[in-house]
C-alpha cells in the first residue's frame, strides 16, 4: 500500500479527550478516520478492514462499539433485496 506520512497539530486538550497514550495516539487518530469515511460511504468495510490491518469481522464489531450501523439500509429495504434474490434464484 502506497503512503503517505502527514505531520498534524492539535492542541494538547483535544488529544486528551481522546484517552489514549501517547503510543496509541497514531492508531487511534487512523481508526477514527476510517470510520468516519465509512460512515460518509466512502469506503466499504472490507477496505475499512484492510485499512486498519482487522478482519471484516472486527471491523464491524468495531462499529457496533461505536454506533455506527453496519447495514444503512432500512428493514423493508432489506426483506426487498432478500425477496428479489429469492425470485432470482428460484427459491
Amino acid at each position: 500500500m502506497d503512503t503517505l506520512t502527514v505531520h498534524l497539530q492539535f492542541p494538547r486538550d483535544l488529544l486528551g479527550a481522546l484517552e489514549v497514550p501517547q503510543e496509541r495516539l497514531e492508531a487511534r487518530l487512523r481508526e477514527l478516520i476510517v470510520l468516519q469515511l465509512f460512515r460518509e460511504g466512502r469506503i466499504s468495510s472490507g477496505k475499512g478492514a484492510e485499512l486498519l490491518g482487522i478482519s471484516k469481522l472486527e471491523f464491524i464489531q468495531l462499529l457496533a462499539r461505536h454506533g455506527i450501523p453496519y447495514f444503512t439500509e432500512a428493514p423493508e429495504e432489506l426483506i426487498s433485496e432478500v425477496r428479489t434474490l429469492e425470485q432470482l434464484l428460484g427459491n
